[in-house]
């Protein structure tokens, strides 16, 4: 869990980042490979957490947006890598906002940060 979150919170803060400066470049570059890697870290250690709604052994709806995640990962760097800048920022900006819709909906009623917090 606790990597899942420091994973989840680099990648808010890296994508955030990335969102607002120029593209392109060598730190733009590095900074995505860092996105990348916590991205894929926080949708990988997401199917060590049970659901709290599993519909395949402990595997839920969210396990789900894991699994998507991971496969636009993929499509976002072969896009970078072949130049189809469009295909490449609609992967990058969509796997984004699923992180941030997965992060409120952690602070739902009933689950965990949601729990601790409120």
């Amino acid at each position: 869990m606790t990597l899942h979150w420091i994973a989840a919170t680099l990648a808010l803060l890296l994508g955030a980042w990335q969102l607002a400066r120029p593209k392109g470049g060598l730190w733009h570059r590095r900074l995505g490979w860092a996105w990348v890697i916590a991205m894929a870290i926080t949708a990988l250690s997401s199917f060590g957490i049970y659901s709290a709604m599993p519909l395949f052994g402990t595997f839920g709806p969210i396990h789900l947006l894991s699994l998507w995640t991971l496969i636009c990962l993929v499509i976002a760097v072969i896009a970078a890598r072949r130049k189809q800048l469009g295909v490449h920022r609609g992967f990058v900006v969509g796997a984004y906002l699923g992180l941030l819709g997965a992060g409120i909906g952690a602070f739902a009623p009933g689950r965990l940060l949601g729990n601790l917090v409120f």
